[in-house]
């Protein structure tokens, strides 16, 4: 573990190391190296502005851009700052985790550093927390217009799936969220580690509140997102908060079998009538259906199988290389 000494702070009796912190932030980055200090800089202007204890922790998912070393330097001029290295990249649930299990405030700020995330906000949902007494404060987007049509068409494909499959109602939400104490509890204790943040917060039914934002323009660099990454995500939320895809075996069995029903008895009426064909067309037509539906299904069962074993490995979510406190 490395150590390093933390600059004087201007007002010791309010965040001294000894005075348990009020907030923590949890910041997981991948090749943020030009956004870090700015996200710190505003980060830390609202939590100045506070008046309460407050921690950051920033966990650096293997980036290859030289953030850990613009960490290391951060540190010595922004107060407050935990810092974790993993020795590769392990995905943001893991990165979510890690900085959960190494909170210790009454509450947990989960957001990114891209400035997406609007710093100002934070104040809002403490407040909201406070007055209202929730666990839980959902930051929601009001509008997508920055993102592309096509991620929009897909993001809202998938909200409705699973509002479907699993009855959680995701529409607009994010990984910007407040959690009291007794949630971030609960969340790092569950066992599972094929995770979906934002799906498991709202299954685990705490009392909660929306405050709505309008997604900032991210000022360096470009989203690590991928159609083909987003499409993997969404997949396994469904198959993580539903059995419902196995349930559509059964139905295209069904679908089968009344198909088969149907061209036995076309044959049969064709032959006694002297219509029959040769039916090599309809063996085809019937092979190609039957083969994609058994693959299609097959599928869906190795997904779940391989879900399953990767949980009962029972391999650590991540392996962390290096820490600052």
């Amino acid at each position: 573990m490395d150590a390093i000494s933390f600059m004087p702070l201007q007002n010791p009796q309010r965040n001294s190391p000894s005075m348990k912190p009020r907030l923590s932030i949890v910041l997981p980055i991948f090749n943020e190296s030009k956004n870090l200090e700015p996200t710190l800089r505003e980060v830390t202007s609202v939590l100045e502005g506070l008046q309460n204890p407050y921690e950051i922790i920033v966990v650096d998912d293997g980036s290859s851009d030289g953030s850990w070393g613009k960490i290391e330097k951060l540190t010595q001029t922004y107060q407050g700052i935990k810092a974790i290295r993993f020795t590769r990249n392990f995905g943001k649930e893991a990165a979510i985790l890690a900085g959960l299990q190494s909170s210790s405030g009454d509450a947990a700020i989960i957001m990114d550093a891209d400035l997406q995330h609007p710093p100002a906000l934070i104040s809002e949902m403490v407040k909201i927390w406070e007055d209202e007494g929730v666990d839980v404060v959902h930051a929601v987007k009001s509008e997508r217009e920055n993102e592309p049509l096509m991620r929009r068409f897909f993001t809202k494909c998938f909200y409705k799936a699973m509002k479907r499959f699993s009855g959680l109602e995701l529409e607009g939400t994010t990984d910007f969220k407040l959690l009291d104490r007794t949630v971030v509890d609960q969340y790092v204790r569950l066992p599972e580690r094929i995770r979906f943040f934002r799906g498991i917060i709202t299954w685990l039914g705490h009392r909660h509140a929306h405050v709505s934002f309008k997604p900032g323009i991210r000022r360096n660099g470009k989203s690590r997102w991928s159609i083909l990454s987003l499409f993997r995500l969404g997949f396994r939320a469904l198959f993580a908060f539903s059995a419902l895809p196995l349930q559509i075996i059964t139905l295209l069995g069904i679908i089968t079998f009344l198909a088969s029903i149907f061209l036995g008895i076309e044959t049969v009426i064709k032959k006694f009538t002297g219509g029959a064909a040769e039916g090599f067309p309809t063996v085809i037509i019937l092979l190609l259906f039957i083969g994609s539906t058994l693959m299609i299904s097959l599928g869906l069962i190795g997904q779940y199988i391989a879900m399953i074993y990767d949980e009962v490995k029972q391999r650590p979510p991540f392996v962390i290389e290096k820490t600052i406190e």
